[in-house]
C-alpha cells in the first residue's frame, strides 16, 4: 500500500499536493519516494527519464509517470473535463519487449463459437511477468504479420497487461518453420467450421452440440423470446450442465422431476413447476423455434422473416444461399451462416431429436391484407395490451414490427410515456397513431 491522496478531513492539512504527501509521511504512511516538484517541462522530461532508469528496481509495477499541478487552488480553478482532471496527466512508457520462439499455435473455441489461434511461446520474462501465451486474434492477423510456427518473435504486453506478438524476426527463421492453417473442423466438437467474411473470424457451426458453446446455447434456447421456458435461467442451466443432465437443447425435454430434485434449491413443487414449464414450451411458433436455434446473424426479426417466407422448417433446412437471399433483409453473409448451420450433421441430429420429443408449431400461412408490407414501431405503454400482445396482432395481419424508427417506418404506435422513438418519428415525419387507431387498422 502507498498513500497518494486524502479523503474527507476535519481540517485543512495542506495547500498543495507536495505538502499533503509530506503530511502523510509525517503521520507514518508509506508514500512513494520517487516524487519531486519542478518548474519547467525540461525538468519533467528529466524526471521521466530518471524513473525509466530505475524502473526495474522499484518494488512495484508501473507503466508511466503522473504529472500534477501542485497548488490546490490552481487545481480547483482548472477543474475537470468529463471525469478527468485538467490538472493531471499520465506520461506512459513504451511497452517493454523481449524476443522468444513461437513453439506452436493452438486453437481455442469461445462461448459464441469463435475460433481464436493462441501462440504457445517459449517462456520469456516481459514487463515483470513470465509470458508463455499470446492471442493471435484470427487467421488474417497471422497472415498479416507473416508468422510461421518456429519463428523468433518480439513479444510485449499491450498496455503492460495483455501479451501480444509485435513482429517476426524473419532473418532468424529456421528451415523447419511451418505455416499455420485454421482447422476445417472444430477442435472441441468436430463440427465443420466456416469463415465469417464480415467479421473475418472462423466459427464452429455446431452451435447446438459444441461443449464450448453449451451454456450460451442452452440459455438462449430457453430464453423468453425463444422457447420461453419459464424459470430456466443461466444459473439453472449451469447447474444442469454441472450435474451432466443436459448437453444439447433436446435434453431439456428428457428431464424429470427427480432430475431437478437432485439440484440445489429445488424441492418437489419447484421441480415439478420446471418440468411443467418445459412441457408447455413444446407448443411454440416457427419463428420462435428458428430464433431459439441461435444461428449466427439470425435475430428475432430475421427469424420471423424466415418463418414467413418458408412457412415451415423443412424448406428452410433445405434452402440454398440463393433461396435465402430472396428473403427481405438477408444478405450473403447471413445466408451463408444459415446454410452452414443446417448443413452441420450435429445440429441436424439435435433438431430431429427436438421434433421427436414433441416440439411442434403450426405451419405459417402467408398473410395478405391491408397491413402486409407495412412496418410499425411500438413505443410507450398501451392501455389495453402489452407491447408483445400488440406486436403479435400486427404480425398476424402480415405487418412487420421493427425496433427502431427510420424513414422506412410506416407508422409509430405511441402509448403513454413514449420516449425517443416518438421524437424520432416526429423528426422524420413518420405518422404517429394511438392504440385505438391501431386497433381500427387491425379490425379493418
Amino acid at each position: 500500500f502507498y498513500a497518494y491522496a486524502l479523503g474527507e478531513t476535519s481540517s485543512e492539512v495542506a495547500n498543495s499536493q507536495s505538502e499533503m504527501l509530506d503530511f502523510l509521511v509525517g503521520k507514518g504512511f508509506p508514500v512513494a519516494r520517487e516524487r519531486t516538484v519542478v518548474t519547467s517541462w525540461q525538468a519533467l522530461e528529466a524526471f521521466h527519464r530518471h524513473v525509466s532508469d530505475i524502473r526495474e528496481t522499484l518494488p512495484f509495477e508501473i507503466d508511466g509517470v503522473v504529472y500534477k499541478v501542485d497548488d490546490y487552488a490552481l487545481q480547483s480553478a482548472l477543474g475537470f473535463v468529463s471525469r478527468e482532471p485538467r490538472w493531471a496527466c499520465a506520461h506512459k512508457y513504451p511497452p517493454q519487449e523481449a524476443m522468444t520462439v513461437l513453439e506452436d499455435i493452438e486453437v481455442q473455441v469461445g462461448r459464441t463459437g469463435k475460433l481464436t489461434p493462441v501462440a504457445r511461446l517459449k517462456p520469456v520474462f516481459v514487463g515483470g511477468v513470465t509470458v508463455s501465451n499470446a492471442t493471435l486474434h484470427n487467421e488474417d492477423f497471422v497472415r498479416e504479420i507473416g508468422l510461421k510456427i518456429g519463428d523468433t518473435v518480439v513479444v510485449r504486453r499491450a498496455g503492460d497487461v495483455i501479451p501480444e506478438i509485435v513482429r517476426v524476426i524473419e532473418n532468424m527463421r529456421p528451415d523447419s518453420a511451418r505455416d499455420f492453417v485454421m482447422p476445417a473442423t472444430c477442435p472441441v466438437c468436430g463440427s465443420a467450421t466456416f469463415r465469417d467474411e464480415e467479421e473475418k473470424d472462423t466459427r464452429c457451426t455446431g452451435g447446438l452440440f459444441c461443449p464450448a458453446q453449451r451454456a450460451g446455447a442452452l440459455t438462449h434456447f430457453a430464453s423468453r423470446l425463444a422457447m420461453n421456458i419459464d424459470g430456466m435461467g443461466d444459473k439453472v442451466v449451469a447447474a444442469l450442465i454441472d450435474a451432466k443432465l443436459v448437453s444439447t437443447p433436446a435434453d431439456f425435454y428428457r428431464l424429470t422431476r427427480e432430475d431437478f430434485e437432485r439440484l440445489e434449491h429445488f424441492a418437489q413443487k419447484s421441480a415439478q413447476n420446471m418440468v411443467d414449464a418445459i412441457q408447455k414450451s413444446k407448443a411454440t411458433t416457427l419463428s420462435r423455434f428458428i430464433y431459439a436455434l441461435g444461428i449466427r446473424h439470425v435475430g428475432e426479426a430475421t427469424a420471423r422473416d424466415l418463418a414467413t417466407h418458408f412457412g415451415d422448417l423443412e424448406p428452410l433446412r433445405n434452402a440454398t444461399v440463393e433461396d435465402l437471399m430472396r428473403v427481405p433483409d438477408i444478405g450473403e453473409v447471413s445466408a451463408a451462416s444459415i446454410t452452414s448451420f443446417f448443413a452441420e450433421s450435429h445440429n441436424a441430429s439435435v433438431i430431429d431429436a427436438l421434433i421427436y420429443l414433441g416440439v411442434h408449431w403450426e405451419k405459417v400461412e402467408r398473410q395478405e391484407g391491408s397491413l402486409t408490407g407495412k412496418t410499425f414501431v411500438l413505443t410507450g405503454t398501451l392501455a389495453n395490451f402489452s407491447r408483445e400482445e400488440m406486436k403479435a396482432k400486427l404480425l398476424a395481419k402480415g405487418a412487420k414490427v421493427a425496433g427502431s424508427v427510420s424513414r422506412k417506418t410506416d407508422f409509430v404506435i405511441a402509448g403513454t410515456d413514449a420516449g425517443s422513438k416518438l421524437a424520432k418519428a416526429q423528426e422524420l415525419g413518420v405518422p404517429v397513431i394511438g392504440e385505438d387507431e391501431a386497433l381500427d387498422m387491425l379490425n379493418n
